[in-house]
């Protein structure tokens, strides 16, 4: 019981790890160079952004566009390895090893709903995610993002881009969105009043 007490600690704080590490990779990663490490931003930046863009492109048209919505295969392990550096470091403190148990389901979980969820966005099929609230949702969140590079970094839960000021709700110009059943209105309200980072929610 000691053992899976701790897991599920880490596991709360896995989430919320990987939330502040997808904000971090993606603010400073993959929108800009960073201490010469030009690869992500390559990536990203220069490839996924110039393909899929806040209009009708935010939708793959073409199977070849398609290719370039997922990270590179070995991305996830990586990924969820270098996540688990403070919770080890936190388990060889404390003798808690669970936190490390908890902390790599949570990572592997999230970095995998990372992956499916943006392939939702960027590829639509009426899937059954696709369909739920969370990810209309998160879908608008991340249109935006496509919008305003500057805003909205996170995909799974935008718990850092809140605390961090990031969060952008709806879009500060009228501009010529996608459309689709699982993608939200994020136009300015019809009353010229702006919902900003902390305004009401989307509609």
């Amino acid at each position: 019981m000691h053992f899976i007490f701790w897991t599920a600690v880490g596991i709360c704080l896995g989430v919320i790890f990987a939330s502040l590490f997808e904000w971090t990779l993606h603010r400073f990663f993959m929108h800009k160079p960073t201490w010469g490490f030009r690869y992500p931003f390559e990536r990203h930046a220069l490839i996924h952004h110039d393909i899929f863009r806040a209009d009708h492109t935010y939708h793959a048209a073409h199977i070849q566009d398609a290719k370039k919505i997922p990270m590179a295969w070995w991305n996830g392990p990586v990924l969820v390895a270098l996540c688990q550096l403070p919770f080890l470091v936190a388990a060889l403190i404390s003798r808690k090893w669970g936190l490390v148990c908890g902390g790599a389901i949570a990572c592997t979980i999230y970095f995998a709903a990372y992956e499916y969820m943006h392939w939702c966005m960027h590829l639509p099929k009426r899937r059954h995610v696709e369909r739920s609230g969370i990810f209309f949702r998160l879908n608008g969140h991340h249109l935006l993002h496509h919008r305003y590079m500057r805003n909205n970094f996170n995909v799974v839960l935008p718990l850092a881009d809140f605390c961090f000021g990031t969060l952008l709700r709806r879009s500060t110009v009228a501009f010529a969105q996608a459309r689709g059943p699982s993608v939200p209105n994020v136009q300015p309200r019809a009353n010229g009043q702006f919902a900003g980072s902390r305004g009401s929610a989307l509609v």
